[in-house]
């Protein structure tokens, strides 16, 4: 069975999608960039915008039955690279000893400087 979750308190969305899909005992979340849900702002410094998205991130995960720490692939799109160790700290200080395979990309982005999506298992 797949289930589509569009999830109340969950950052808006920018488009036509879900916030993350369940299936198969995976969630496949969409890419959260980091606009915060309370306010509706975006963070102004690279690093805070980070963390916001991630905060996103987990608040998805948490309603898709799902955690960080059940994280198996992650996507990264940083739009400029020299931005790379900053996001790598904060990153691991999130992940810790439970780090997932990742990409990073640097990319154009709309308005942002990152954006993240994941691949997770489902708590059982």
């Amino acid at each position: 069975m797949t289930q589509r979750l569009l999830l109340e308190g969950a950052p808006p969305r920018a488009g036509a999608y879900a916030h993350a899909v369940v299936s198969d005992g995976l969630v496949y979340v969409s890419g959260q960039g980091p606009k915060d849900p309370r306010t509706g702002r975006l963070p102004e410094s690279f690093d805070a915008q980070v963390q916001q998205a991630l905060d996103n991130l987990a608040f998805i995960l948490d309603g898709a039955n799902s955690a960080m720490t059940e994280v198996i692939k992650l996507n990264a799109y940083l739009a400029d690279l020299t931005n790379f160790d900053s996001f790598n700290a904060i990153f691991e200080k999130n992940f810790g000893g439970t780090l997932p395979a990742r990409t990073t990309i640097g990319c154009q982005l709309h308005g942002i400087m990152f954006e993240v999506d994941c691949v997770a298992k489902v708590r059982a």
